[in-house]
């Protein structure tokens, strides 16, 4: 399976952003035949699907064949641009398991995104993620903050993220009964030991949380399922 992860596809009739989290949407162009006009994450380079419709459905192949056509001509717009491979995971098959023949490596697929970053870029994307780890980092030592009902807080049997392990994440966690994500374990501490309310998905104090003990472990090679 070919990972589609880069392209980050924008379709005409995108879905609402959630609420109290509205996101940045790209405006494509309008399809005079009331086609499907699909675009890349660069907010840019797009392209008419001839003869399908918004909301048509159409084959993996198909898509594929839009990808690819959406990539080329990124690719034509920049041919100085670096793109950076990166190998792709391989999981083992059902048969493959309990094998002496390990499982072949597929080719390499997956690339950075777009272009070209100036020094100024990246400054304003490091203060901003800075900005969400500290947020996180007081959350995680402050009991009030986590909605807690008394004054535990998640340093005090964690100090500064110890013994989170957030790249083993996903795993089988036998508190939850069940594979568990990052997210998943700070609102089983939240809810049981800080004696507070989990948090919905989209709570910024969760991400900043998530962003503090991810911050915390820089470095450390991601080992999903691990414990």
């Amino acid at each position: 399976m070919r990972l589609l992860a880069p392209l980050a596809l924008s379709i005409l009739s995108a879905c609402p952003a959630l609420a109290g989290d509205e996101m940045p949407r790209h405006n494509l162009p309008v399809s005079q035949a009331g086609n499907l006009i699909v675009g890349l994450c660069d907010g840019e380079t797009s392209m008419e699907v001839p003869g399908i419709k918004p909301g048509d459905p159409i084959t993996r192949e198909e898509a594929q064949r839009v990808a690819d056509a959406l990539m080329q001509k990124w690719r034509d717009k920049h041919p100085n641009a670096e793109w950076i491979d990166a190998q792709r995971m391989t999981l083992p098959s059902p048969q493959s398991e309990g094998s002496a023949t390990p499982p072949t490596t597929p080719p390499k697929s997956q690339f950075q995104t777009y272009g070209a970053f100036t020094d100024r870029d990246r400054k304003i994307w490091q203060e901003s993620t800075d900005k969400l780890v500290a947020e996180g980092k007081r959350i995680f030592h402050d009991a009030k903050a986590l909605g807690g009902t008394h004054a535990i807080s998640c340093d005090m049997c964690h100090p500064d993220g110890a013994n989170t392990h957030p790249e083993t994440y996903p795993k089988y966690q036998v508190q939850l009964g069940r594979v568990a994500l990052l997210r998943d374990m700070i609102n089983w501490c939240v809810e049981n030991p800080v004696r507070g309310k989990p948090f919905a998905d989209d709570d910024p104090r969760l991400k900043a949380l998530e962003a503090y003990i991810l911050a915390q472990r820089k470095g450390v090679p991601l080992d999903y399922g691990k414990h």
